[in-house]
Protein backbone atom coordinates (compact mmCIF):
# COMPACT_ATOMS: atom_id res chain seq x y z
CA UNK A 1 0.00 0.00 0.00
CA UNK A 2 2.89 2.15 1.18
CA UNK A 3 4.34 2.12 -2.73
CA UNK A 4 1.07 2.43 -4.15
CA UNK A 5 0.66 5.66 -2.11
CA UNK A 6 4.12 6.88 -3.27
CA UNK A 7 3.26 5.65 -7.25
CA UNK A 8 0.51 8.13 -6.80
CA UNK A 9 1.85 10.78 -5.46
CA UNK A 10 4.96 10.78 -8.04
CA UNK A 11 2.15 10.53 -11.19
CA UNK A 12 0.41 13.47 -9.93
CA UNK A 13 3.73 14.95 -9.48
CA UNK A 14 4.49 14.99 -13.24
CA UNK A 15 1.00 15.51 -14.07
CA UNK A 16 1.59 18.50 -12.44
CA UNK A 17 4.63 19.15 -14.30
CA UNK A 18 3.29 18.36 -17.35
CA UNK A 19 0.68 20.59 -17.02
CA UNK A 20 3.17 23.38 -16.02
CA UNK A 21 5.26 23.57 -18.82
CA UNK A 22 2.42 22.90 -21.31
CA UNK A 23 1.19 26.05 -20.35
CA UNK A 24 4.99 28.02 -20.56
CA UNK A 25 4.91 26.22 -23.45
CA UNK A 26 1.65 27.82 -25.04
CA UNK A 27 2.43 31.09 -23.77
CA UNK A 28 5.44 31.27 -25.96
CA UNK A 29 4.00 30.20 -28.31
CA UNK A 30 1.07 32.75 -28.39
CA UNK A 31 3.59 35.20 -28.31
CA UNK A 32 5.21 34.66 -31.08
CA UNK A 33 2.33 33.88 -33.53
CA UNK A 34 1.32 37.26 -32.34
CA UNK A 35 4.33 38.54 -32.95
CA UNK A 36 4.49 36.54 -36.45
CA UNK A 37 1.28 37.53 -37.08
CA UNK A 38 1.70 41.58 -36.58
CA UNK A 39 4.99 41.54 -38.86
CA UNK A 40 2.99 39.97 -41.64
CA UNK A 41 -0.14 41.95 -41.70
CA UNK A 42 1.89 45.42 -40.73
CA UNK A 43 -0.28 45.87 -37.75
CA UNK A 44 0.44 49.10 -35.51
CA UNK A 45 0.00 46.65 -32.34
CA UNK A 46 0.52 43.00 -31.25
CA UNK A 47 -2.91 41.03 -32.02
CA UNK A 48 -4.38 38.74 -29.08
CA UNK A 49 -3.40 35.27 -29.89
CA UNK A 50 -5.12 32.30 -27.73
CA UNK A 51 -4.24 28.58 -28.71
CA UNK A 52 -7.00 26.19 -27.85
CA UNK A 53 -7.26 22.82 -26.87
CA UNK A 54 -5.11 20.92 -24.10
CA UNK A 55 -2.25 19.67 -24.02
CA UNK A 56 -0.44 22.01 -26.42
CA UNK A 57 2.65 19.86 -26.75
CA UNK A 58 1.09 17.12 -28.78
CA UNK A 59 -1.35 19.37 -31.00
CA UNK A 60 2.28 21.17 -31.30
CA UNK A 61 4.60 17.98 -32.15
CA UNK A 62 2.00 16.74 -34.87
CA UNK A 63 1.97 20.42 -36.30
CA UNK A 64 -1.43 21.19 -36.66
CA UNK A 65 -3.49 23.56 -33.85
CA UNK A 66 -7.05 22.97 -33.57
CA UNK A 67 -8.40 25.92 -32.95
CA UNK A 68 -6.48 29.36 -32.68
CA UNK A 69 -8.13 32.48 -31.46
CA UNK A 70 -6.72 35.91 -32.99
CA UNK A 71 -8.06 39.27 -31.89
CA UNK A 72 -7.16 42.59 -33.29
CA UNK A 73 -7.75 46.07 -32.79
CA UNK A 74 -8.26 49.46 -34.79
CA UNK A 75 -7.53 46.88 -37.82
CA UNK A 76 -7.12 49.67 -41.24
CA UNK A 77 -9.35 47.62 -44.40
CA UNK A 78 -9.62 49.22 -47.51
CA UNK A 79 -12.88 50.66 -49.03
CA UNK A 80 -12.97 52.12 -52.60
CA UNK A 81 -9.03 52.22 -52.24
CA UNK A 82 -9.38 54.30 -48.95
CA UNK A 83 -8.28 53.31 -45.14
CA UNK A 84 -11.22 52.35 -43.23
CA UNK A 85 -10.65 51.26 -39.85
CA UNK A 86 -12.10 48.38 -38.40
CA UNK A 87 -12.95 48.96 -34.40
CA UNK A 88 -12.49 45.18 -33.67
CA UNK A 89 -11.89 42.51 -35.52
CA UNK A 90 -11.95 38.58 -33.75
CA UNK A 91 -11.25 35.66 -35.98
CA UNK A 92 -10.90 31.68 -34.84
CA UNK A 93 -9.39 29.29 -37.09
CA UNK A 94 -9.67 25.64 -36.98
CA UNK A 95 -7.08 23.46 -38.42
CA UNK A 96 -4.17 25.47 -37.93
CA UNK A 97 -1.15 23.65 -39.77
CA UNK A 98 2.62 25.41 -38.79
CA UNK A 99 6.28 24.30 -40.25
CA UNK A 100 8.42 23.04 -37.26
CA UNK A 101 10.36 26.45 -37.62
CA UNK A 102 7.09 28.66 -37.26
CA UNK A 103 7.86 30.74 -40.54
CA UNK A 104 4.30 29.34 -42.68
CA UNK A 105 1.05 28.73 -40.98
CA UNK A 106 -1.94 27.91 -42.94
CA UNK A 107 -5.75 27.85 -41.44
CA UNK A 108 -7.97 24.75 -43.02
CA UNK A 109 -11.10 27.12 -42.37
CA UNK A 110 -11.96 30.46 -40.50
CA UNK A 111 -14.98 32.13 -38.97
CA UNK A 112 -14.63 35.66 -37.15
CA UNK A 113 -16.67 39.31 -36.75
CA UNK A 114 -15.43 42.78 -37.50
CA UNK A 115 -17.45 45.81 -36.06
CA UNK A 116 -16.93 49.49 -38.00
CA UNK A 117 -18.01 52.14 -36.67
CA UNK A 118 -21.08 54.18 -38.68
CA UNK A 119 -18.67 57.03 -38.01
CA UNK A 120 -15.98 54.78 -40.35
CA UNK A 121 -18.15 53.81 -41.95
CA UNK A 122 -20.26 57.15 -43.34
CA UNK A 123 -16.68 58.54 -44.14
CA UNK A 124 -16.04 55.52 -46.49
CA UNK A 125 -20.07 56.75 -48.07
CA UNK A 126 -19.63 60.45 -48.30
CA UNK A 127 -16.38 59.70 -50.70
CA UNK A 128 -18.51 60.70 -53.73
CA UNK A 129 -19.96 64.41 -54.33
CA UNK A 130 -23.69 65.63 -53.98
CA UNK A 131 -25.80 64.20 -56.53
CA UNK A 132 -28.57 66.07 -58.58
CA UNK A 133 -31.90 64.60 -57.38
CA UNK A 134 -33.70 67.48 -59.15
CA UNK A 135 -33.57 70.90 -61.47
CA UNK A 136 -31.61 72.93 -58.65
CA UNK A 137 -31.83 70.43 -56.24
CA UNK A 138 -28.81 68.26 -54.75
CA UNK A 139 -28.72 65.67 -51.76
CA UNK A 140 -26.37 63.26 -50.08
CA UNK A 141 -25.94 61.48 -47.38
CA UNK A 142 -25.30 63.41 -43.92
CA UNK A 143 -24.93 60.84 -40.84
CA UNK A 144 -25.69 56.93 -40.21
CA UNK A 145 -26.36 55.78 -36.98
CA UNK A 146 -28.66 52.70 -35.14
CA UNK A 147 -32.39 52.50 -36.37
CA UNK A 148 -33.27 49.60 -33.92
CA UNK A 149 -33.80 45.83 -34.40
CA UNK A 150 -31.97 45.37 -37.84
CA UNK A 151 -32.34 49.31 -39.32
CA UNK A 152 -29.64 51.73 -40.39
CA UNK A 153 -30.53 55.27 -39.55
CA UNK A 154 -29.86 57.44 -42.82
CA UNK A 155 -29.78 60.86 -42.63
CA UNK A 156 -29.84 62.93 -45.83
CA UNK A 157 -29.00 66.60 -46.79
CA UNK A 158 -31.26 67.95 -49.44
CA UNK A 159 -30.32 71.01 -50.71
CA UNK A 160 -32.73 73.00 -52.76
CA UNK A 161 -33.07 76.82 -54.23
CA UNK A 162 -35.00 78.08 -51.43
CA UNK A 163 -34.50 75.62 -48.48
CA UNK A 164 -31.65 73.23 -46.75
CA UNK A 165 -33.73 69.59 -45.95
CA UNK A 166 -32.85 66.76 -43.50
CA UNK A 167 -34.81 63.85 -44.16
CA UNK A 168 -34.28 60.16 -42.76
CA UNK A 169 -34.94 56.92 -44.06
CA UNK A 170 -34.62 53.48 -42.09
CA UNK A 171 -32.18 51.23 -44.58
CA UNK A 172 -31.69 47.28 -44.27
CA UNK A 173 -28.29 46.35 -44.79
CA UNK A 174 -26.82 42.91 -46.24
CA UNK A 175 -23.99 41.40 -48.17
CA UNK A 176 -24.60 41.66 -51.57
CA UNK A 177 -21.47 40.63 -54.25
CA UNK A 178 -18.93 40.79 -51.17
CA UNK A 179 -19.88 44.45 -50.36
CA UNK A 180 -21.91 45.60 -47.34
CA UNK A 181 -24.90 47.51 -49.26
CA UNK A 182 -27.94 49.16 -47.72
CA UNK A 183 -31.42 49.76 -49.03
CA UNK A 184 -34.14 52.36 -48.09
CA UNK A 185 -37.48 50.38 -47.17
CA UNK A 186 -39.29 53.47 -48.09
CA UNK A 187 -38.07 56.88 -49.77
CA UNK A 188 -37.62 59.87 -47.85
CA UNK A 189 -40.32 62.67 -47.90
CA UNK A 190 -38.80 65.87 -49.23
CA UNK A 191 -41.46 68.50 -48.66
CA UNK A 192 -43.12 69.02 -52.06
CA UNK A 193 -40.77 67.91 -54.28
CA UNK A 194 -41.54 65.51 -56.82
CA UNK A 195 -38.21 62.89 -57.08
CA UNK A 196 -37.61 60.30 -59.17
CA UNK A 197 -37.20 56.77 -56.99
CA UNK A 198 -34.11 56.05 -59.36
CA UNK A 199 -32.11 59.56 -58.64
CA UNK A 200 -32.86 59.57 -54.72
CA UNK A 201 -31.85 56.08 -54.13
CA UNK A 202 -28.82 56.94 -56.15
CA UNK A 203 -28.28 58.81 -52.74
CA UNK A 204 -30.03 56.62 -50.17
CA UNK A 205 -28.71 53.23 -50.98
CA UNK A 206 -24.89 52.29 -50.89
CA UNK A 207 -22.73 49.60 -51.70
CA UNK A 208 -19.52 49.48 -49.65
CA UNK A 209 -16.36 47.18 -50.27
CA UNK A 210 -14.13 46.33 -47.10
CA UNK A 211 -11.42 44.67 -48.93
CA UNK A 212 -7.73 43.67 -47.43
CA UNK A 213 -8.86 41.56 -44.48
CA UNK A 214 -6.21 39.74 -42.85
CA UNK A 215 -5.16 36.31 -44.51
CA UNK A 216 -7.54 36.72 -47.27
CA UNK A 217 -10.91 36.36 -45.01
CA UNK A 218 -14.14 38.01 -46.44
CA UNK A 219 -17.51 38.98 -45.48
CA UNK A 220 -20.25 37.00 -44.93
CA UNK A 221 -23.28 38.40 -43.09
CA UNK A 222 -24.01 41.99 -41.46
CA UNK A 223 -26.11 43.10 -39.08
CA UNK A 224 -26.76 46.55 -37.55
CA UNK A 225 -25.85 47.07 -33.63
CA UNK A 226 -25.88 50.07 -31.64
CA UNK A 227 -21.90 51.44 -32.12
CA UNK A 228 -21.88 50.31 -35.70
CA UNK A 229 -22.21 47.28 -38.15
CA UNK A 230 -21.22 43.85 -37.43
CA UNK A 231 -19.54 41.73 -39.96
CA UNK A 232 -19.65 38.19 -39.96
CA UNK A 233 -16.72 36.94 -42.22
CA UNK A 234 -15.54 33.71 -42.82
CA UNK A 235 -12.71 31.78 -45.25
CA UNK A 236 -10.80 28.60 -45.93
CA UNK A 237 -7.43 27.77 -46.96
CA UNK A 238 -5.99 30.85 -45.75
CA UNK A 239 -2.33 31.66 -45.39
CA UNK A 240 -1.51 33.34 -41.33
CA UNK A 241 2.10 33.50 -41.68
CA UNK A 242 4.53 33.47 -44.60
Amino acid sequence: MRALRILLIVVVILGGLFVIADRVAVNYAEGEAADRVRTSEGLASTPDVSIKGFPFLTQAASGTLDDVEIGIKDYDAKSGGESIRIADLNAEMHGVEFNSSFSSATAESATGTARISYAELLKAVRKQDAAQVAPGVTAQIDGLSYGGGDKVKVGITVHTPVVTLHPTVLSSIKVTDGKVSARADSLPKVGALELAEGRIRAVTDFQQAIDDLPAGIELDRVEAVKDGVEISVKGSKLDLVG
